[in-house]
């Protein structure tokens, strides 16, 4: 029940353009040269933010950084691997030097792990190790590494929000992403909920986006073939893929003050596959 000491402020609520606020905020995005994470980044600068884009792909960092320059927002590109622990401590210590805070983080760096038991190389008997290994130093150490990297400096300054990119697979298991893929999401999914119970008391926010399929460069692209779409369509009760763009709401809800008493939460935004 919403209680405010028995007296109401105001008739009349606050405008959307105000509580979605997230002007002169200053926002770190890993994995976002393309796909979801670029989507993101999207969201917050076309809204005012200074975002400093991540990503391990300089080329695409690069061209995404040029497009955003052009259409009058503040980005800046950084060449990052999230699995590096030295390097990603560093990128974030570097932010707040230069510009003094951070407002919001986007754990969003994630790669593929072959694919699932819906073919023979992805059953349990022969899937890869050596993927395996690399999702988990990415999907799942990776976005640790990045969370750790962005709560001591929110944790000094006593706010700030937190959102990692999960997964449906968190959730639901199916023939099509890879052990490995489903194991470091639902990882993601549990890290994000005990950290929320941290840093709660130090008002910093943390929170999971847990996309369903999308037209990206995750699965080796897969989601692009016309010929494997459908394999992934056929799981959601909308009938269709995601378009980037539908992830942008989402993005401002969590890193603005509309996402204000929302922490510890795993939103799907899938079409309806976790039902």
């Amino acid at each position: 029940m919403a209680e405010n000491g028995g007296k109401q402020n105001s008739a009349i609520g606050r405008t959307s353009a105000r509580i979605f606020d997230v002007c002169g905020h200053v926002s770190v995005v890993t994995g976002a040269a393309s796909g979801l994470g670029l989507a993101m980044a999207g969201a917050l600068a076309a809204n005012g933010a200074k975002v400093v884009l991540c990503d391990i792909n300089e080329i695409a960092l690069n061209e995404a950084v040029k497009s955003f320059g052009k259409a009058g927002a503040k980005a800046e590109a950084c060449v990052l691997n999230v699995a590096d622990t030295e390097t990603t401590r560093s990128v974030i210590d570097d932010v707040v030097k230069r510009h003094g805070r951070l407002d919001s983080l986007f754990a969003n760096a994630g790669v593929t792990a072959g694919p699932g038991y819906g073919r023979p190389e992805g059953q349990i008997e022969n899937a890869s190790l050596d993927l395996w290994d690399k999702s988990m130093a990415v999907n799942l150490r990776g976005a640790f590494i990045t969370m750790q990297a962005a709560a001591r400096q929110m944790k000094e300054q006593r706010r700030g929000a937190i959102i990692v990119t999960a997964s449906a697979s968190a959730f639901e298991t199916s023939p099509l992403p890879a052990y490995a893929y489903h194991a470091a999401k639902a990882g993601v999914a549990h890290l994000t909920r005990l950290a929320a119970r941290e840093l709660g008391p130090f008002n910093v926010r943390v929170n999971a986006i847990a996309p369903g399929p999308f037209p990206t460069n995750m699965a080796s692209g897969r989601l692009k073939d016309p010929a494997v779409a459908p394999l992934f369509v056929n799981s959601v009760p909308l009938g269709r893929m995601g378009r980037l763009e539908e992830i942008e709401g989402l993005a401002l809800l969590l890193a603005s003050e509309a996402g204000s008493y929302i922490t510890g939460a795993v939103i799907p935004i899938d079409g309806g596959v976790i039902l």
